[in-house]
């Protein structure tokens, strides 16, 4: 009777442990696998653009964004303008040489280089490297844009390294799960690290 006893109190913490195990297992999919919206197409740091003022020779030039997401502008001094796509990029340039300086300028922004928005990845696929950030891009598509998996690969160990909020944050993705429709798909975020860890079996 009390083995009985005993055996069904073992089964009750198992059974209680189960989920709690489930949860912290490396291969769960992370509740953040839907990123903010990072659109492809806006500046960031490092993106490389021209800018043309019509009839203002000595206002156009190449401009590099810093890291603070801002270019030292002619007249108008340090402007902001992390997250603008060109285009709006364009008006605000055009807007602030309008408020003092110039009569209607006309202003056209031409993107030389995207830097900012591209993601890493490393470890064993077949062709490592740094690749451009698309909208919608996830873990699967960029394991194929570097050439797929090496036969040493642990697919299931694959993790995804991202800064959230200043922090570094490291993810473990069941690559293979989600392959196999048993996993959620993870998508990327521009800066993105992806690595393949090699199989110890």
């Amino acid at each position: 009777m009390e083995s009985r006893r005993f055996k069904l109190a073992c089964c009750a913490i198992l059974l209680c442990l189960a989920p709690a195990c489930w949860w912290n297992s490396p291969h769960a999919t992370p509740e953040v696998a839907k990123p903010r919206y990072v659109p492809a197409s806006t500046l960031g740091p490092g993106d490389v653009f021209e800018v043309k003022v019509y009839d203002e020779k000595e206002l156009s030039g190449i401009y590099r964004v810093s890291s603070a997401g801002s270019i030292q502008f002619p007249l108008i001094g340090m402007i902001d303008l992390n997250g603008l796509t060109s285009s709006d990029a364009a008006v605000k340039i055009r807007d602030k040489l309008a408020e003092k300086y110039l009569r209607n300028p006309q202003v056209s922004i031409f993107i030389r280089e995207y830097n900012s928005k591209k993601i890493s990845v490393f470890g064993q696929v077949t062709k490592p490297g740094t690749f451009q950030y698309e909208d919608g891009l996830t873990v699967i598509q960029a394991v194929s844009m570097a050439g797929g998996f090496t036969k040493m690969a642990a697919k299931n160990d694959t993790n995804v390294t991202r800064i959230v909020d200043g922090a570094e944050k490291r993810f473990s993705i069941p690559v293979e799960a989600i392959a196999q429709s048993r996993a959620k798909n993870f998508y990327l975020e521009p800066g993105d690290i992806v690595y393949v860890p090699e199989s110890i079996w």
